[in-house]
């Protein structure tokens, strides 16, 4: 039997003698980790078991780590709020989403500049705090996000891209868990609109390794010496390859253990769930 300590997997044998090593010798970096939140740490309105005890080690080891989500509808306040009443303790300092990753994305190709929005509080906040000005005037971008759009507002959005207005979206998930069942995310809203302006949009959110190297910055590590931890092979794992990180799949998400060997690429490991990982 093995288990994962401060990334290395190791028998079970060997777990007292590497703890010692791995958190006792200051001449081994501790390790950081990115988490991707649902299917990692989350499953629902359920928290994953272990996952609370997970979050615990990483804070009472004052380890670096951020829960990433491409999830842009909430600021961080709010998604620690929601995850606290579930009973998980995650510091807002500690979320990053693609919002977030979205707004300093346009604060790096254009500072001070505009967007017209279709997104919620989590987006427009974001925004908002890079000094960009949200209107349907000439904006320099059209941002989407998630949330609930009538026919005016992607009509709008349509016709500025048309326009020729930059065509940026939050993530690239087609679908996600909603009151009574699927509802259409970020990627089939910007599917629509790509097909009837002619104008593919650029997906800031995961996979796209600018997440990852925006979050790597915003804790100011490197990839070298960093983890990314998430349940899907064609996000997180992805991501996280192509960020150059190390990688743990988990499997109380969305991918199992037999639809590993599909992918050309590989995570550095494959664990159970949270639980299994020892810091």
């Amino acid at each position: 039997m093995r288990k994962i300590i401060g990334g290395l997997l190791l028998p079970i044998c060997s777990l007292e003698t590497a703890e010692t090593s791995i958190l006792g010798n200051s001449m081994i970096s501790p390790q950081n980790y990115l988490i991707d939140m649902d299917g990692v740490l989350v499953r629902g309105r359920s928290i994953i078991p272990g996952a609370d005890d997970f979050i615990h080690r990483l804070l009472e080891r004052n380890a670096q780590f951020l829960v990433l989500t491409n999830n842009p509808r909430y600021t961080p306040a709010d998604l620690a709020h929601r995850l606290g009443t579930m009973g998980l303790q995650v510091p807002a300092e500690r979320i990053f989403s693609s919002a977030m990753s979205t707004a300093r994305f346009l604060q790096s190709q254009k500072p001070a500049g505009t967007a017209f929005v279709l997104g919620e509080s989590g987006l427009t906040s974001a925004i908002h705090g890079i000094g960009y000005v949200i209107t349907d005037l000439n904006p320099d971008y059209v941002v989407l996000g998630e949330g609930s759009f009538d026919l005016e507002q992607l009509t709008k959005a349509i016709r500025l891209v048309a326009a020729g207005a930059h065509f940026l979206a939050t993530n690239p998930d087609p679908s996600g868990p909603g009151e009574g069942g699927t509802v259409p995310a970020c990627g089939a809203m910007a599917a629509f609109i790509e097909k009837a302006s002619g104008v593919a949009p650029y997906f800031v959110g995961k996979p796209n390794p600018l997440m990852m190297r925006t979050a790597l910055n915003h804790l100011d590590v490197h990839s070298e010496d960093t983890i990314m931890v998430g349940d899907t092979m064609a996000t997180d794992i992805k991501g996280g390859v192509e960020a150059g990180m190390e990688t743990i799949l988990v499997l109380s998400g969305v991918t199992q253990t037999e639809d590993v060997v599909r992918f050309p690429y590989q995570p550095t490991r494959i664990v159970d769930s949270v639980a299994d990982i020892i810091v």
